[in-house]
């Protein structure tokens, strides 16, 4: 089947609080993918994040960012009020997010809400959040909880006890810190209640969540913390090897991310346990996955703990297909909804590989004129309808960008390549777009900048630099009724579009009953 979707992080909307939430704001780009044609919203990793604001190094890959939590719900529900929220800084650029502030304001706001739900239900009801937790939110609840009280310090710091979760320590602190510790669980049932109404309603118009996997942990994580025998430690407990990436066209020195490895023997032993329960909870907040930096699972690049870069590691081989057979015998099925994000250095192993899951690989425009005719990611050399066609990810500059800021050379081959002269260079960037879209990839992802011919403002992430990331965010309305009708005949002139569910309409009564469904539900957030 033929279709579409739109690439746009949860933090890169607009809206009035510092950063995009599961508010009014996605509600309208539900809205604008059904109305359009799309079938697919593409997200990025939705963990809490720490250090570096970066998605992809999270402190759980079993919780939510409570960043995403739309405090205007909130305010209906009667947890906060609009004069609480006003004494908040939550930054003055509309277009950017302050973590620095948010990170204070956020927090304030979400505690205060805490506060009001403790005085409407009792204080006895804050034991009560931790039931029915999944076991290792419940282990985030309490590495968060220990973290404040350890003045934000990564885990690797604390006393010995606690860093070895002894039991005396652990039992200690969850006496002494229960009330932080069921702050954290109420925030997660927040998180998890504000998602599920998201996702429902765009399942309602047709519209289905890519969610984003990161293949690692982060080493300041309840993951790593919790579980430290599945990664590469040392007996005197430090790592000793860490993850990254040899040196490519994004960086000359690779990537050298920091993440623990997996000890994938001890993984095996478990029937990879821990993955398959990682992969139930990802599943229940997504309808497909996109599985970061697939090829590591065929196999990973290991650099010596402490190395400056990335430049001295050495490929080692991962699990295998004995992974994802373990998947297959858990879900009962052959298919899973999973696109590999196959991108970087590919050997026929890993080739090998896709072709056995028979998951859809990644083709990237911005990757396709830098050689020859021979580039697999040129529209006439995809050998599969099996996979999906971008015309860049988060990772790449915005299309218009980068189209100005090739080399003469490049973009006249690409003049060449459409069919097209230089006297036609301002409509490049749709050009680009329609050459995704005619492709015979099942399924085409743009990005929103690309669509909106952002310039490199927009620009998600630059690999191997710092600072300036993953702070994008879109101005308000910049989805024009003119921008939707011209994404809407693109679709369908190429065959992708796809007819939207119903808008749902609430009849006042209905809607009544529902906002007084809504307070009852905040009373108990694991509704």
């Amino acid at each position: 089947m033929r279709q579409a979707g739109i690439l746009l992080p949860i933090f890169s909307l607009p809206g009035r609080y510092g950063i995009g939430t599961f508010g009014r704001e996605a509600l309208k780009f539900v809205d604008l993918l059904a109305e359009s044609g799309n079938r697919f919203w593409q997200l990025l990793p939705m963990g809490p994040t720490g250090f570096g604001d970066s998605p992809y190094q999270s402190f759980s890959a079993f919780a939510g960012n409570p960043y995403f939590i739309d405090l205007e719900t909130l305010i209906s529900r009667g947890l906060l009020t609009e004069e609480e929220l006003s004494a908040e800084d939550f930054g003055s650029e509309p277009e950017k997010v302050d973590y620095g502030k948010l990170y204070l304001a956020k927090d304030h706001a979400l505690r205060t809400a805490y506060r009001h739900f403790l005085e409407k239900e009792g204080e006895e009801k804050s034991g009560a959040l931790l039931q029915g937790l999944r076991k290792e939110t419940l282990d985030y609840c309490e590495f968060m909880a220990i973290k404040k009280a350890q003045d934000g310090k990564s885990w690797t710091l604390w006393e010995k006890e606690l860093r070895e979760r002894e039991d005396s320590a652990m039992e200690r602190a969850r006496r002494e810190l229960l009330p932080e510790i069921s702050y954290q669980a109420f925030v997660q049932g927040i998180f998890e209640e504000q998602w599920r109404e998201l996702k429902h309603y765009a399942g309602l118009r047709g519209i289905q969540m890519i969610g984003d996997i990161p293949i690692y942990c982060a080493m300041d994580s309840a993951d790593v913390w919790a579980r430290r025998e599945l990664f590469q430690f040392s007996d005197g407990g430090d790592p000793e090897s860490v993850a990254g990436v040899p040196p490519d066209s994004f960086s000359a020195t690779g990537q050298l991310w920091g993440n623990p490895l997996y000890r994938w023997e001890k993984h095996e032993e478990s029937r990879f346990e821990w993955w398959l329960s990682r992969m139930d909870y990802c599943l229940s907040l997504y309808d497909v996955l996109r599985v970061d930096h697939f090829r590591g699972f065929e196999a990973y690049y290991s650099v010596p703990f402490g190395a400056k870069t990335a430049e001295q590691g050495e490929w080692l081989p991962g699990p295998g297909m004995a992974l994802f057979d373990a998947m297959y015998r858990h879900f009962g099925k052959r298919e899973l909804p999973i696109i590999a994000e196959d991108l970087g250095v590919i050997t026929d192993e890993v080739r090998s590989l896709m072709k056995e899951t028979g998951f859809p690989g990644m083709k990237v425009l911005q990757f396709a004129f830098g050689s020859d005719a021979d580039n697999c990611y040129l529209p006439h050399n995809f050998e599969t309808r099996n996979c999906i066609c971008y015309t860049g990810t988060h990772d790449n500059d915005t299309l218009s960008h980068w189209f100005e800021t090739l080399p003469d050379g490049v973009r006249g081959y690409i003049f060449q390549y459409c069919s097209r002269s230089e006297a036609e260079r301002e409509l490049m960037p749709e050009l680009l777009i329609k050459l995704a879209m005619s492709s015979v990839a099942d399924t085409v992802v743009i990005p929103a900048a690309d669509y909106l011919n952002l310039s490199g403002e927009a620009r998600i992430n630059e690999p191997g630099t710092t600072g300036g990331n993953w702070v994008w965010r879109m101005p308000e309305n910049s989805f024009s009724e003119e921008k939707k009708l011209s994404i809407a005949r693109i679709l369908g002139t190429y065959g992708r579009y796809r007819q939207a569910g119903a808008k749902p309409e609430v009849k006042e009564e209905a809607k009544e009953e529902a906002e007084e469904e809504g307070l009852k539900n905040s009373a108990d957030p694991q509704k």
